[in-house]
């Protein structure tokens, strides 16, 4: 093929392309996904990733105060009057001392980085700006999405800044109210069916086919792409050195499919002398990843991947009728759509994967807390996940690992209140009927008289 970006097969053994523009998102040879393929031959590339750092500095120009945009060279799939932003990527990577000394790290070796300053509050925004700028190229007046509730979040905000319409697909009581308020918030047609994520995915995937609404879920290869500047940014954060390791939360998959991309990418033009290892950690309620790679050997062998592996699984699954089930709702997710192309990220980047239950992603969510940056409960899962592979020996104590945390507190509310509560009925009603029965680092509200001794004595004994 001629064209300098189009979409590619991820299967090398098959070959096959789709034009630019194509809304399918599938290999039109044998049905698999798509990467978005560029020809580096045959476009401009930075000699030095600390080209960069001037645009950073240009505020007032939107495309270089976007936290993706402004790294636009390296996700050149659209002329800059086509890219769409709302100011995405005004992110940190903040030093953790206290939750590094948490795991078991040495001091200075955590970076936390933050995606709940996005402006849907998670690192959806990322992909979002990147999809919604390639509906704009293809003519897309409808943009269509399944959802545990940060994805319609955040297709609700682009669709409302873009003029487009927004519809929404989620599962029966399975989204937070406090992303399920965005949506309506912002305009989003709201479908809620009888099922969970896997079964809302299913059925958009088909209603966008039948009424050629343009398609969000991260099966759509142009959102992963935006989100490969959240590694970009962490590299910039950490003056363009690669660190370690790099520790995500697992749901969809499309996060380590995207952050191997790009450091593939910039590895092969010569851009950084080496790849990071990466850890996907899911939840021990929805750990099909975890299962098929860790327990049953699942590799990306080439591109030769085993699917009676997968077929298997998943007809067990279905046969015991077993939904996930973790308070970690942004994860929620058994059948993810990203799978092939997390294998091949794994064996990119050397990785490997873990499970975590409720009660430590809780735990570490409260540390991540008192260190005052606030994440739902699958953000935690990455801090979780990282005391665990530290206590296990795979990963050194003195290295420099970053940790994404991928959404706001503000996005599960609940949770929060019900671990630090003292009102053992809320705790029960919202933890205590998912197994959690202790957390090690409740805040509770202090009880007191409105008597001013008694509250000046609380005080005191408290602060």
């Amino acid at each position: 093929m001629a064209e300098t970006v189009f979409q590619q097969c991820i299967d090398p053994a098959c070959g096959g392309t789709a034009d630019l523009r194509d809304t399918a998102f599938r290999c039109p040879r044998c049905g698999g996904l798509l990467d978005v393929a560029y020809d580096w031959n045959r476009l401009p590339v930075p000699t030095s990733l600390k080209h960069f750092e001037a645009k950073a500095a240009n505020r007032s120009n939107p495309l270089d105060f976007s936290g993706v945009w402004r790294f636009r060279e390296l996700l050149p799939f659209a002329p800059e009057p086509a890219l769409v932003t709302i100011g995405e990527g005004q992110t940190l990577c903040q030093r953790a001392d206290a939750v590094a000394q948490y795991v078991g790290l040495n001091v200075g070796g955590l970076f936390l980085q933050y995606e709940g300053m996005n402006p849907s509050g998670s690192f959806k925004d990322n992909g979002m700006c990147a999809a919604f700028t390639h509906a704009r190229l293809t003519g897309a007046t409808r943009a269509a999405c399944a959802s545990t509730g940060n994805t319609s979040a955040s297709l609700a905000v682009y669709a409302a800044a873009s003029d487009t319409r927004a519809i929404v697909f989620i599962g029966s009581g399975k989204i937070s109210y406090g992303k399920l308020s965005q949506a309506l918030e912002h305009g989003a047609l709201t479908v809620q069916i009888e099922g969970d994520f896997d079964d809302a995915l299913g059925r958009v995937q088909e209603v966008s086919r039948q009424l050629g609404i343009y398609l969000v879920n991260s099966v759509n290869p142009f959102r992963l792409e935006g989100q490969k500047a959240i590694m970009y940014r962490v590299l910039e954060a950490l003056q363009w050195e690669v660190p370690d390791w790099v520790v995500v939360p697992g749901g969809n998959l499309g996060n380590v499919s995207s952050f191997a991309k790009a450091f593939s990418e910039l590895h092969a033009l010569g851009l950084i002398a080496r790849v990071p290892r990466l850890a996907v950690i899911n939840a021990a309620g929805a750990n099909t990843f975890y299962h098929l790679h860790e327990n049953h050997g699942l590799r990306w062998n080439g591109g030769q991947f085993d699917r009676a592996k997968i077929d298997t699984y998943y007809a067990a699954l279905d046969a015991s009728g077993r939904k996930p089930d973790t308070l970690a709702s942004a994860i929620e997710i058994n059948r993810p759509v990203n799978l092939p192309k997390a294998l091949r990220a794994l064996d990119r980047c050397n990785g490997v994967v873990r499970a975590v239950p409720d009660t430590d992603m809780l735990d570490a969510k409260a540390k991540v807390g008192a260190g005052g940056l606030g994440c739902e409960p699958a953000s935690a899962a990455s801090v979780a996940g990282l005391r665990e592979l530290v206590r296990e020996g795979v990963i050194d104590k003195a290295v420099r690992v970053v940790c994404v945390l991928t959404g706001h507190l503000l996005k599960d509310p609940d949770e929060t209140v019900a671990y630090h509560s003292a009102d053992a009925a809320l705790f029960d009603a919202k933890l205590g009927a998912r197994g959690v029965k202790q957390v090690a680092f409740a805040n509770r509200a202090v009880r007191v008289p409105n008597d001013l001794t008694e509250i000046v004595r609380a005080i005191e004994r408290r602060a």
